[in-house]
């Protein structure tokens, strides 16, 4: 296998597959472009790669890294108390989650995803983008390992609710990127068959569990290692995006939020999908710089959000007047991580009855905090302006960004 003079890396080979082309809806001329055996790529093994950086990389990733941390220590800063960070972890983890999904093309509106969250999706984007939410609660859960069974935690949590039938399985087929869906002769990628993927997936774990790697070259590598995989029939990008926070959160580099760094990705996907490419190459560097620009751009991009969110929350508070014991001063932080809301969530949410759960959403109507969304008084929903607008800036820089 060719390797990278460098950093060590083996470049990706091919073996032949046998094909038959199954589609009866094919053209004559589409049976003959897929007939005949196929190339699959056969991976090197990363579980014992001797990593060695050029010190430029090796520093910049190190500044990344500790911005990452100032990050993490910042949102604790600004809001102060556990109780309070709580539902700005969720917000952020909810960005991070759509800004993903952005990526593989699925977009939605902060109002659209808290419906979702609600429970009342208005979108079938904003309910797979929701799965994605659930998909990165499960990677944080699982935070303490990488390993089998933690990335098929996230995956099924992120497909269930898109009625996946293979959610949280390894798929049992050829996958191909790109080309056509008869066959995966003139793809612009073919991942290992199937046969090759449980080898493949423990070389991965044992790299990704080191601890005597740079943290985060080794969660560039591992990222990219995952994507050439492709272990699911669907939902790799989203599901490996969700292993670099576990990973982030495995070496103690985030504790208390989520940094959106799918936002920062997605501020140039066409160096991210390009640097993938390089990796299947051979090639190190682009990814791991990848990683790192987009490391910087979220982290000032998520600061703007901290600080815009933590002013909303300041301004909820002063215009409110109740007694120190109302759930109002509750609902208040809730609506950070939630910023459409009904009376049946603030029921549940802090355990009490219809009448209280409804004073206290009129309080914050009275104080301009809320406003009414839907029409008559059946199922009606209230919603935070300014939380979904600043929701909204966070996901329009990124794009601005972007262009």
């Amino acid at each position: 296998m060719a390797t990278d003079p460098n950093l060590g890396l083996a470049a990706v080979e091919y073996e032949s597959r046998p094909w038959q082309a199954s589609s009866m809806h094919a053209s004559r001329t589409q049976r003959r472009l897929h007939a005949g055996d196929y190339r699959a790529a056969v991976l090197p093994r990363i579980g014992d790669l001797d990593l060695q950086l050029p010190a430029e990389l090796s520093a910049e990733s190190e500044d990344a890294l500790r911005e990452i941390v100032r990050f993490d220590e910042y949102a604790s800063k600004r809001l102060g108390s556990s109780t309070e960070l709580a539902p700005m972890s969720s917000i952020l983890l909810r960005s991070e989650s759509a800004a993903s999904s952005q990526i593989e093309n699925l977009t939605v509106g902060a109002r659209s995803l808290a419906l979702a969250e609600l429970g009342s999706p208005s979108s079938r984007n904003a309910s797979i983008v929701s799965g994605n939410v659930r998909a990165m609660e499960a990677a944080l859960a699982v935070s303490a390992t990488v390993s089998a069974e933690s990335v098929l935690a996230m995956h099924r949590a992120l497909m269930k609710p898109a009625g996946d039938p293979d959610a949280g399985r390894w798929r049992t087929q050829q996958v191909w990127i790109g080309g056509s869906d008869v066959g995966p002769h003139h793809a612009a990628f073919v991942p290992p068959h199937h046969d090759r993927l449980a080898k493949s997936l423990d070389d991965l774990f044992v790299f990704a569990s080191r601890d005597d790697l740079p943290v985060l070259p080794q969660v560039a590598i591992a990222h990219a290692q995952f994507e050439t995989i492709h272990p699911f029939t669907d939902g790799n990008g989203r599901t490996g995006r969700s292993l670099i926070h576990t990973m982030l959160r495995r070496a103690e580099v985030i504790e208390r939020v989520t940094a959106p760094l799918s936002a920062g990705l997605l501020t140039d996907t066409a160096t991210y999908f390009s640097s993938l490419d390089e990796y299947r190459m051979g090639h190190v560097e682009p990814i791991i710089r990848r990683l790192n620009a987009a490391t910087f751009t979220a982290v000032s991009n998520g600061r703007i959000l901290i600080d815009e969110l933590a002013a909303a929350r300041d301004r909820f508070i002063g215009a409110v007047v109740a007694r120190r014991e109302s759930v109002v001063w509750s609902l208040i932080d809730a609506l950070v991580a939630q910023p459409v809301i009904d009376n049946p969530f603030v029921q549940r949410t802090f355990d009490v009855s219809d009448m209280s759960a409804q004073r206290a959403i009129d309080r914050l109507v009275d104080a301009g905090v809320l406003h009414q969304t839907s029409k008559g008084r059946r199922n009606r929903v209230w919603q935070a302006d300014e939380i979904l607008d600043a929701l909204d800036r966070f996901a329009e820089r990124t794009r601005r960004a972007r262009r």
